[in-house]
Parts: structure tokens; C-alpha cells; sequence
């Protein structure tokens, strides 16, 4: 994603990434980065909170508004509901996909 935000941002379109890995967007050279402690697949928050969503969106909007340069971040300090490792545990699907499944035979 950071690569991508580069990109877009040398067309003269400014960015910000959403990312639970703020860490490696940092290293990557993201231009914005909004960081967010939330399992894989949610980075805007819990299905159906719109609250939440909205927070997050909203921060990200401010950092857009407000962040003239590369190498801005800002780290939100909002709570997944769940415990995470709960939440990283449901977010695991059931049966590995055909991928997952061969490498695993592979290695077996």
C-alpha cells in the first residue's frame, strides 16, 4: 500500500493510509499514516460501527487537512471491543484456503 500511496501521490494526489501496521508503513514510506490497533480486514472498525467507522475516517480527514509532508503519523487510541486475541482468533477462517492447505501438505 505504501508503494501505491507514492504513486498516487507523485500524480499530485495526496493520501493517507489506514493501517493496522503503521510500523511497516513508516518503513515503507507511506506519505500518511493513520495507525490503528484492530484485527486484519478492519481497518476502519467492528462491522456495522458506524461510530467507530466514522472516527476513524474522520481522523484520517484531519491528518489528510493537516499533514503537508511525508512521514506524518498518528496513532488512534481506540479500543477493539473484543479482546484481541479473540478477535484475531475469529478473524482465521475455518478451513485453510486451497493454498494455505497445500503448502501445509508440502511441509507434512
Amino acid at each position: 500500500m505504501p508503494v501505491l500511496a507514492r504513486w498516487i501521490e507523485a500524480a499530485g494526489i495526496p493520501t493517507v493510509t489506514v493501517t493496522m501496521m503503521p510500523a511497516v508503513a513508516e518503513e515503507r514510506r507511506a506519505p500518511r499514516i493513520v495507525g490503528v490497533e484492530f484485527p486484519f480486514g478492519h481497518a476502519f472498525g467492528m462491522p456495522h460501527d458506524a461510530a467507530m467507522q466514522r472516527r476513524v475516517l474522520e481522523q484520517a480527514l484531519r491528518v489528510l487537512a493537516g499533514a503537508g509532508s511525508f512521514g506524518t503519523r498518528v496513532d488512534l487510541d481506540l479500543e477493539w471491543p473484543v479482546p484481541l486475541r479473540e478477535a484475531y482468533r475469529a478473524w482465521q477462517p475455518k478451513e485453510p484456503s486451497p493454498i494455505v492447505k497445500k503448502l501445509l501438505e508440502s511441509r507434512g
